[in-house]
């Protein structure tokens, strides 16, 4: 491996980065242009976007491009692969971020709640996954990453919805990894616990009496730091993980075991 691949696991690559404008999404697309990939990033207002695109492109000396991507449009999934990819002669890596939550109880559950979180943080990023999995696969390869969460391996109160679709999520990625493995293509999820972005912070850091029980269930006794999630996308995507294929990786401190 040469210095520079060492130092820039991700030079040569092209990733699409949906979700990019805050929180986990934010911090993978610094971590990926500070690997040397270029990056298309994408958000609801794409505008949002431009100055740090610019800024992540000047200080790594990458590529960036921003597109607007509305994933509650049903439309999106069929025409933001093909967008992205023309705009960059051909993608090798897709990080499905993009996603959204209305915590609610069962019997506070509203059906259009329910039909929003569904289409956002599984239809949407499903389509979108299987439309780059068989673009790559007709290319040689690549490698499709889905930013999930622990709550689609183990139930959470309040997250019916937001679990039935991160957990679908999952599935759908395994299935990925099991068709087109052959061809080159490689389909992780990513699992972690609470981040503590600065909406996590927000909802979970500066509430510890609402903290408390879910640190008690994590054996490291902490949240995540979006740093942690983020390294970990950067390995998925790089040849260190060449032999990672259908996996869920937690970043959960041990929740799923305690």
């Amino acid at each position: 491996m040469s210095p520079d691949q060492h130092q820039r696991p991700l030079s040569g690559r092209k990733a699409l980065i949906t979700g990019a404008s805050r929180g986990i999404g934010a911090e993978i697309a610094r971590a990926y242009a500070a690997a040397g990939a270029d990056l298309v990033l994408t958000a609801r207002d794409g505008a949002v976007l431009a100055a740090p695109a610019e800024r992540l492109a000047a200080e790594h000396r990458v590529r960036t491009v921003v597109l607007s991507a509305d994933l509650a449009d049903p439309d999106v999934p069929d025409r933001l692969w093909d967008e992205a990819s023309g705009l960059m002669e051909g993608l090798d890596v897709l990080v499905n971020n993009a996603g959204l939550s209305h915590p609610e109880t069962v019997e506070a559950l509203e059906t259009a709640r329910f039909d929003e979180t569904l289409q956002v943080n599984l239809r949407a990023p499903a389509l979108l996954a299987a439309r780059a999995g068989a673009a790559m696969a007709a290319s040689g390869g690549g490698a499709i990453l889905t930013i999930a969460s622990a709550a689609a391996l183990r139930p959470l109160v309040e997250h019916f919805a937001y679990s039935t679709a991160k957990a679908g999520l999952v599935m759908a990625t395994r299935t990925l990894a099991l068709e087109l493995g052959e061809r080159g293509v490689r389909a992780n999820s990513i699992c972690p616990t609470v981040v503590l972005t600065d909406m996590g912070q927000k909802v979970w850091g500066e509430q510890p009496d609402k903290a408390a029980p879910m640190l008690a269930r994590i054996p490291q006794s902490r949240f995540a730091q979006p740093r942690e999630v983020s390294d970990v996308a950067v390995w998925l995507a790089s040849d260190a993980a060449s032999m990672i294929n259908g996996a869920e990786i937690p970043v959960d401190g041990g929740y799923l075991v305690s």
